[in-house]
């Protein structure tokens, strides 16, 4: 999800207290919109959103009092909540003790290997509650490894302790990309069939697309989030707007690789067998794909394959791995029961309002084994994923899958349950007005609450991480601007009455590279859009790929030239929030807005400035040989268009399978929702017959597109 106006240069304001206390808790009190004009953030705004972090700034005096709470609160904590450095540079732990206190220090690592600290003299004083509390710095030795640590600090025989992590200064899994180039396809998953699918794509067919990329270079395949939605249909058809990050979508199981499904008994494997051929005719139509008819019958087969007893080492497995996961699979699995039985916005939602409460416990007790049995859809994925990927590494791929990390999740889903503890309600992120949404956007979803999430060491988000990362080459963070800011709009308010919260960026992005570093996998962040100077270089320095969409490439003289493009990037032509290449020359994606009503202007003016933006960027393609003069064939200008970014520094290269095979429909329009079939389209050619993943190894068009790109195997 891309917030796509311009580099914002906020204009000097003189601040208001309410804008003086909403800076000391970071919340940004300006902004500017698509038409490139700063604005104030409205009063009313500031409060609801100081509110959501827990500050109360609806009086006067309130703010008075939450002003002064700003400077003592850090004096009221021995230790800082949570610590995040680099591996270069171990910075001194703030403390704060009481005056003249023996303080011990120390650090214990994750195998329980004590480091004995040092406590500096005291560097300033403040009286707070009536006492003298001293600031003091503790100092680690610099020898600490990589990783979580717990820092400890005793003061007579009082003991506090708080989450101490240390990062890579830098992903080594990207400086051992800068030497070479690759290549890889861009897919949603669940467009992309097979003739044994079940009406979406699944995790097997995952691993054929894998290795039919594999097989002309590839060298990664992205896909679209696969976190898991609904656990009964219907079930939302965002992949961006899942129940939880952490845990995947059953949808995507293949049922015949479960080996269970072999020793189903007669009656059983023809019910099966009879589910899956209702959906032969299903994998090639080519109108809107209905993920509820599939799943229902997935979950009938998952529910007979649940029944046939597990081999010991089979149940072992399950066992671990439950182990494993521990209480965030145990969360997940609960909720799914309760929502399979309770609708969202249901009464008995309030006995069971959050994991540990009686309510929970009692349900969780009376269903057991139906926890279990989501536990269970959960183990099948891991196992599948992993098969998938070592699919993808074992046909040569250097990179294999890159899974896709959503923004947020659903209001009424698991995490939204779950780990309410470490989320802002009566909040939704989006983006500003910009110059492709010129309403704004609302996405619906709950954001991180930067004080509690700091509190509780990122927990819930280290385990999010660690989880999607187990099986996969890479991870491309969707908005990774949020992991800076994010825009909070309150709950009624419209997209465009918001405010930017920022968070502690250097804490996110440290433990996103140390659990990348861990995984050994690649990080892409999709860092399109509004963000202060710095940030692409930030993210540039710890190793974090940025992204680079052609047709986004341009300053005020024209398109940029491909030798302006970044290295560090993985670049591509087009990116699923427009149509694909052969839609977007035909102007599909103005001709939708403006039918949609998300124009701002006329059409006609919309129309002008696009095929203007486009006449430029083919002129730079004839410039440089690429499209011979007066070229009207869509196929070649696509190719054209792909050698173009071929052109470019960028070590990663995207190729949209809908431009491979000649699609033209858009996957997703922002701003809408049922308004547009957005994530219901599947895979088609310039034709509109349906392509299957087994078609592509014979497809001349598919071919012909990555031969564009002029790479060979071995990135050359």
């Amino acid at each position: 999800m891309a917030d796509t106006t311009q580099h914002e240069e906020a204009e000097p304001v003189a601040p208001t207290p309410l804008e003086q206390l909403a800076e000391a808790h970071r919340v940004g009190t300006t902004f500017k919109g698509w038409d490139g004009e700063p604005a104030r953030v409205a009063p009313e705004t500031l409060v609801t959103v100081l509110a959501a972090l827990g500050v109360d700034a609806s009086s006067d005096t309130a703010i008075d009092s939450a002003r002064r709470d700003v400077e003592d609160g850090p004096w009221r904590s021995v230790l800082p909540a949570l610590v995040v450095v680099r591996e270069s540079d171990v910075e001194p732990v703030v403390l704060h003790v009481p005056a003249g206190a023996d303080v011990e220090f120390w650090a214990v690592d994750e195998d329980g290997v004590h480091y004995t600290g040092t406590v500096g003299e005291a560097t300033d004083t403040r009286s707070i509650d009536g006492h003298d509390v001293e600031r003091r710095q503790g100092t680690l030795p610099h020898a600490l490894p990589l990783g979580w640590h717990t820092v400890h600090a005793r003061i007579g025989g009082m003991e506090t302790s708080s989450t101490f992590v240390v990062t890579p200064d830098r992903l080594s899994t990207t400086a051992a990309l800068m030497g070479s180039r690759t290549w890889g396809l861009m897919a949603q998953l669940y467009s992309v069939r097979s003739s044994a699918s079940w009406g979406i794509g699944d995790l097997s067919d995952l691993g054929q697309l894998a290795q039919a990329a594999a097989e002309h270079g590839g060298g990664f395949v992205l896909v679209n989030p696969l976190h898991a939605a609904e656990p009964v249909p219907p079930v939302e058809p965002s992949p961006y707007l899942p129940t939880t990050r952490r845990y995947f979508h059953p949808l995507y199981l293949r049922i015949e690789d479960i080996p269970e499904y072999a020793r189903l008994d007669d009656a059983d494997r023809a019910r099966v067998g009879a589910l899956a051929a209702g959906f032969t005719e299903v994998n090639t139509a080519t109108d809107m794909l209905d993920r509820d008819s599939s799943y229902a019958a997935k979950l009938e087969a998952l529910g007979l394959v649940f029944a046939v007893k597990r081999a010991e080492q089979r149940q072992h497995d399950f066992d671990a791995y439950r182990a494993h996961q521990g209480q965030g699979l145990t969360d997940f699995a609960l909720w799914s029961a309760l929502a399979e039985t309770y609708p969202p916005g249901a009464p008995e939602w309030d006995d069971v309002g959050r994991p540990g409460s009686p309510g929970a416990l009692q349900y969780a007790e009376r269903h057991a084994a139906r926890i279990e049995f989501h536990e269970w859809l959960q183990w099948l994925l891991d196992e599948q994923l992993q098969e998938a990927q070592l699919e993808a590494t074992g046909a040569g791929m250097p990179i294999g899958v890159v899974h896709d990390l959503a923004v947020g999740v659903h209001p009424s889903g698991a995490d939204a349950w779950a780990l309410q503890h470490v989320l802002a309600s009566g909040i939704s992120v989006g983006a500003p007005p910009d110059m492709f949404n010129q309403h704004g956007q609302d996405w619906s979803q709950p954001p991180w609450h930067p004080e509690r999430l700091a509190a509780s060491g990122y927990a819930a988000f280290r385990d999010m991480l660690r989880n999607i990362l187990r099986h996969a080459g890479g991870i491309r963070v969707d908005h990774i601007l949020g992991l800076f800011r994010l825009w909070w709009i309150p709950q009624g308010a419209a997209p465009g009455a918001g405010a930017y919260v920022y968070y502690d960026h250097r804490a996110l992005i440290g433990i996103l590279v140390l659990e990348a570093e861990r995984a050994g996998a690649v990080v892409v962040g999709e860092d399109l859009g509004v963000f202060e100077p710095g940030v692409q270089e930030y993210l540039a320095e710890r190793g974090v790929f940025g992204t680079s969409i052609l047709w986004f490439e341009q300053d005020e003289d024209g398109p940029l030239a491909p030798e302006a493009y970044r290295k560090g990037c993985l670049t591509t032509v087009t990116v699923h929030d427009l149509p694909p290449s052969a839609g977007y020359l035909a102007g599909e994606h103005v001709v939708l807005r403006e039918r949609l009503g998300l124009l701002s202007r006329p059409v006609a003016e919309e129309q002008a400035e696009d095929r203007a933006v486009q006449d430029k960027f083919l002129a730079l393609l004839r410039e440089r040989g690429l499209l011979p003069e007066g070229t009207q064939d869509v196929p070649r200008t696509v190719e054209a268009l792909h050698a173009f970014i071929a052109q470019t520094p960028s070590v990663l290269l995207g190729v949209a399978l809908a431009d491979a095979v000649g699609e033209r429909r858009t996957q997703n329009q922002p701003g809408t929702n049922n308004e547009y079939p957005n994530w219901r389209i599947p895979l088609a050619d310039a034709d509109g017959r349906a392509v299957l993943v087994e078609d592509l190894a014979g497809n001349e068009r598919f071919a012909s597109l990555v031969a564009s790109l002029g790479l060979s195997s071995d990135g050359r």
